[in-house]
């Protein structure tokens, strides 16, 4: 098993007046209170890398993983969205500013299974759903992907972090527009985002197996129970037929809101067109459990 990262985020539900440092354990405990309706999502679009923030700059930090280095950025909501100290606020903001474990143990999975031959990237239009800092593309992008699209709910975090993690990481990919990895950025809600992301087909899917991606990446994507169907129905609207294959990184349970890997696989199965199969478990003990799941086409 992989050890636990230190130093990375832990996950609050809405904002709080607390120090960003404290730790915390989980998510936060929903109370009885009456449900405010999350407003519209934001339109769909796709963010150009010229479209990076002039006026929030990242401070880059490096993160080590067994050897491989990449950059990642730190901004605070506060400075991006006037929010004081929050992980996610329905409908405005979903968490796309903090680095999250699993973003983590899904790059050291893409290693391991690049080592063991159970998967290439050389080639592969790759597209990663809930990006954020983006970590797990930027490593596709490393491995000779020819196309890497990232994808946030948030155009501002795609402005702020995503970008700017891109540039640092890859600066002759990421200024060279057509050299090497083909980069693209996209921003909306998974129940619409297919409309705006290129070379999918809407109708007939089987009639040209070649559209979609070859490999879809997400992590800590599967938090909420009401997020799932949407996310489930994008990934096979997006998925290359009949080879894609989904990496998923996720913890077991999110407590509070009812989400996890295993809740996101319980839908896979009941819908009966994938396989999943489990491919690395970390933590355990008093921690939450994560886990990094296969998915592919029966």
């Amino acid at each position: 098993m992989w050890s636990n990262q230190s130093g990375l985020d832990s996950f609050r539900l809405f904002p709080s007046n607390d120090d960003d440092t404290k730790p915390q354990l989980g998510f936060s405990s929903l109370d009885d209170s009456p449900q405010i309706p999350s407003p519209l999502p934001p339109p769909c679009i796709e963010v150009l890398p010229s479209q990076v923030s002039s006026s929030v700059k990242p401070t880059l930090e490096s993160v080590n993983l067994d050897g491989l280095t990449l950059l990642k950025g730190r901004v605070s909501t506060h400075d991006v969205f006037a929010l004081s100290n929050s992980d996610l606020v329905p409908g405005k903001y979903e968490g796309g500013l903090k680095l999250w474990e699993g973003s983590l143990d899904l790059v050291k999975t893409l290693r391991s299974e690049l080592e063991s031959n159970n998967l290439s990237l050389a080639g592969m239009k790759v597209l990663e759903l809930g990006c954020g800092h983006g970590l797990p593309g930027i490593y596709s992008c490393l491995q000779g992907a020819s196309a890497v699209h990232f994808q946030d709910f948030n155009s501002e975090v795609l402005q702020c972090l995503t970008i700017p993690n891109v540039v640092a990481n890859l600066p002759v990919k990421s200024q060279s527009p057509g050299a090497d990895s083909e980069v693209r950025f996209f921003a909306g809600d998974w129940s619409e985002v297919h409309r705006i992301l290129p070379n999918l087909q809407t109708d007939n899917r089987d009639s040209n197996p070649s559209l979609g991606y070859d490999i879809i990446l997400m992590a800590e994507t599967v938090y909420s129970i009401s997020i799932l169907p949407a996310l489930y129905e994008l990934i096979k609207k997006c998925m290359s037929r009949p080879h894609g294959v989904v990496y998923m990184a996720a913890k077991k349970y999110y407590f509070g809101v009812g989400g996890g890997s295993r809740r996101f696989i319980s839908l896979v199965e009941k819908d009966g067109v994938m396989v999943a199969s489990l491919i690395a478990e970390v933590g355990g003990g008093s921690s939450n459990v994560r886990e990094v799941w296969k998915l592919q086409f029966k």
